[in-house]
């Protein structure tokens, strides 16, 4: 498997590690101890504590992303175009994933957590612009 690819398992079990890490412990925890009940929680109501929000927001930003460097990875495979550039920037992109999530689960929100939260979504916007544009320079006239 190539690097482009192997970050796009990790970048899929990143998400999932993002919903059942911090979701579904924060449910979970209240349902056992009978704080809720597992029918009271909904998608579209504003529920749970700051910091659940924020692992709620934290998982859609995962999921939300995933399926773009997906059609990147499919679009690379499918080519067949092979540069040590992806790999970089496909390690750099899951390394930004990262630590944003990290980033938007542990502070809350302020000036300063929300501008290096942008930051490293903009980080990973460039990588796979970037990836494209090496897509598209590397495959023969």
């Amino acid at each position: 498997m190539t690097i482009p690819i192997w970050v796009l398992l990790g970048f899929a079990m990143w998400t999932l590690l993002t919903l059942f890490g911090t979701v579904g412990i924060y449910r979970w925890s209240r349902i056992l101890t009978g704080r809720a009940v597992i029918s009271e929680w909904r998608a579209d109501a504003s529920q749970g504590s700051d910091w659940y929000r924020r692992a709620m927001r934290a998982h859609a930003n995962c999921l939300e992303n995933l399926p773009v460097y997906g059609a990147l990875v499919l679009v690379i495979v499918a080519t067949g175009v092979q540069d040590q550039r992806l790999d970089v920037l496909s390690l750099v992109l899951l390394g930004a994933r990262i630590l944003h999530t990290l980033v938007h689960v542990a502070l809350p929100e302020t000036n300063a957590a929300t501008s290096v939260r942008f930051t490293l979504f903009l980080v990973q916007v460039l990588c796979m612009i970037t990836m494209a544009a090496v897509v598209v320079m590397v495959l023969p006239g």
